[in-house]
């Protein structure tokens, strides 16, 4: 491997190149966890990667309960598997805790007022009750709870944390919250060697080649716990060094390194481009500055080759979407009827017509 061939690697392992899956739930299963904070975007990721997928078809198997959207492994949204939620969160739920809890005390937030929060909701979710936000607000305001957007947001995300609720079915064009113990039938019972075991191996069976930094930034775990998991499965794995630094991944059967697509065109969040530390692999320097927001809030991009090109933005119109394109150098002829190509096809997978505007 050298460090041409990376980014074609990591679009095959992750299923970009050319899915082989033909569900939500196995695309999930394979990733572990599916950056979602936004949500279309979140369902476009995730239909890159299924096989002849819609927009729908996925918020069904979400409706369905088949994948949830919960705050793990960082204080963010993912889909994750009803299966996996207790082992996930029960690993990752303490680092996420320690993240939020300089904020928590800045709002006026402490365990005392948890526990009175997390009673009330759960009396109110109880005999499979799905609420939205706006419910969960109003419930708590009738206690005496002050629920300004901040303090709403991490009332709910406290109750995630320890495993009390999760996404619930779409209501509408809103989001429900429902009981683990109802909404989950299911569940993985691993130790937290295990856990650790199986999170590594879903991230460097989809995400690699990686680095242990890139899986400690992904997974919220600390550079130890990191270094750990990764040494629990580390005969199971390859190994290479290119310039100095040291790339995991799971074997290939197939030694062939498969040829990127000519255009992609990724989500905001996308995981091929927020799931890593280092992203230089598939931007130089001045590209990724380019296509990050603030802080590590990215932009959607365009990708040519594998590497990114360029971003672009979307906006939704009642029957149609316009795509507007920014690429970050003149694109060939066939990069150009591969890109327009890929508008046609985010189109498709929302039915709508989509044009660049």
């Amino acid at each position: 491997m050298t460090q041409e061939e990376i980014p074609s690697l990591r679009l095959s392992h992750s299923g970009l190149s050319q899915p082989t899956v033909t569900t939500a739930a196995e695309a999930v299963a394979h990733s572990g966890a599916v950056q979602a904070q936004d949500f279309s975007a979140a369902i476009w990721s995730l239909g890159l990667r299924i096989r002849d997928a819609t927009a729908a078809t996925i918020e069904d198997a979400y409706n369905d309960g088949k994948i949830l959207r919960v705050h793990v492994l960082r204080p963010t949204w993912h889909f994750i598997l009803p299966e996996d939620l207790r082992w996930m969160t029960s690993l990752t739920a303490p680092g996420v805790k320690s993240a939020v809890a300089a904020s928590n005390r800045k709002l006026g937030l402490d365990t005392t007022l948890f526990s009175k929060s997390n009673a009330v909701i759960e009396k109110a979710l109880e005999g499979h009750h799905y609420l939205t936000r706006p419910d969960l607000k109003s419930i708590l305001a009738d206690i005496g709870i002050m629920t300004d957007v901040q303090r709403l947001a991490h009332i709910i995300m406290q109750a995630e944390f320890e495993g009390l609720i999760c996404s619930g079915p779409m209501q509408g064009r809103q989001h429900t919250y429902a009981l683990v113990d109802e909404r989950v039938r299911e569940s993985r019972a691993l130790t937290r060697e295990q856990s650790l075991a199986e999170l590594a191996r879903r991230y460097f069976g989809s995400h690699g080649p990686a680095q242990i930094r890139d899986f400690s930034w992904w997974s919220g775990l600390s550079s130890r716990d990191a270094g750990a998991s990764l040494d629990s499965i580390k005969e199971e794995m390859e190994r290479t060094l290119i310039d100095g630094k040291t790339y995991f991944s799971l074997p290939d059967d197939d030694m062939v390194i498969p040829e990127p697509p000519v255009a992609l065109l990724l989500s905001i969040y996308d995981e091929y481009a927020i799931a890593y530390a280092d992203r230089s692999a598939i931007s130089d320097s001045r590209d990724i500055e380019r296509m990050i927001v603030q802080g590590n809030a990215m932009t959607a991009v365009i990708v040519l080759h594998g590497k990114v090109a360029g971003t672009w933005r979307r906006i939704m119109q009642k029957d149609s979407i316009e795509i507007s394109l920014n690429p970050f150098r003149e694109l060939t002829d066939e990069e150009q009827e591969a890109v327009e190509s890929e508008v046609q096809r985010y189109g498709r997978f929302f039915g709508r017509k989509a044009e660049v505007v």
